[in-house]
């Protein structure tokens, strides 16, 4: 059992929704990166999904773009993030990390180089949203050998029968895209968003969590029998672009949204 899978039970055991968030690595810059991560962790957030910087990053809207394109104009790469995520570990964070990411960034640092970094760095987990199932062995293989890091499968309104396929040996949670289309969308979900989630959960015993387009807690309550818990991504970068990516504004955001997901 991996960080994410003990966090996961630990909020089940509590019967508490988790929350988890969305931070691009190097904005502003990868010693402010590290300082709202430790201030996410303060706040409560159950699990950091930290995005690395990609240059055509196709799931994600103008948000997450923007944010992206500013980290590699400010020399962020993957081996930077590598020695930031061992910094962390080594000063005692223990909040569960996911690497958000691109297939082509684990391809070109080699896929075994690439999972055993993530092993020593203390990368719990990948989200990788441009690595279809069918493509998976590879890394697959990869990440079974090595146990520590496993990759979080996600589905979409549209996966339909596949879902129980997708999910077959999945581990940590479930990520559910609540629309189609990119990151940031604002709380619009899909129109057969709980026939959807329905599914999800008739396939699977993994938490089911939720993203896309989230921004308050009071977005996701009408779903709430559905779901174990949130995701947000852009509106959190937005708030933290907004408050010149102050600490403190994450850890009172993150507070905030897990208390009132948990009213």
């Amino acid at each position: 059992m991996n960080r994410i899978e003990a966090r996961m039970n630990a909020c089940s055991k509590k019967q508490e929704k988790a929350f988890i968030t969305y931070v691009t690595a190097g904005l502003p810059d990868l010693a402010a990166t590290k300082e709202i991560i430790r201030a996410q962790e303060r706040g409560g957030c159950d699990v950091i999904e930290l995005g690395v910087p990609f240059s055509d990053p196709v799931a994600d809207g103008p948000v997450i773009q923007d944010a992206s394109y500013r980290a590699i104009c400010g020399g962020v790469n993957v081996k930077k993030i590598f020695a930031m995520m061992q910094e962390l570990r080594t000063e005692g964070v223990t909040v569960p990390i996911i690497f958000m990411m691109y297939y082509n960034t684990i391809l070109h640092y080699g896929v075994e180089a690439f999972v055993k970094r993530c092993n020593e760095a203390g990368v719990d987990g990948l989200i990788v949203p441009d690595l279809p199932f069918e493509e998976q062995a590879e890394l697959m293989t990869v990440l079974n050998a090595s146990e520590d890091t496993i990759l979080i499968q996600l589905v979409s309104p549209v996966s339909g029968a596949r879902i129980p396929k997708i999910l077959a040996g999945a581990r940590g949670f479930v990520y559910c895209v609540s629309s189609m289309g990119v990151t940031g969308q604002g709380a619009e979900f899909h129109k057969e968003v709980r026939s959807y989630l329905t599914a999800v959960r008739e396939a699977t015993d993994l938490p089911v969590m939720m993203g896309f387009g989230i921004r308050t807690a009071a977005d996701v309550l009408p779903l709430a029998d559905l779901i174990d818990g949130a995701i947000v991504g852009s509106y959190f970068i937005r708030l933290l672009e907004e408050q010149g990516f102050a600490p403190e504004a994450a850890e009172t955001y993150c507070r905030t949204f897990k208390k009132e997901l948990n009213a």
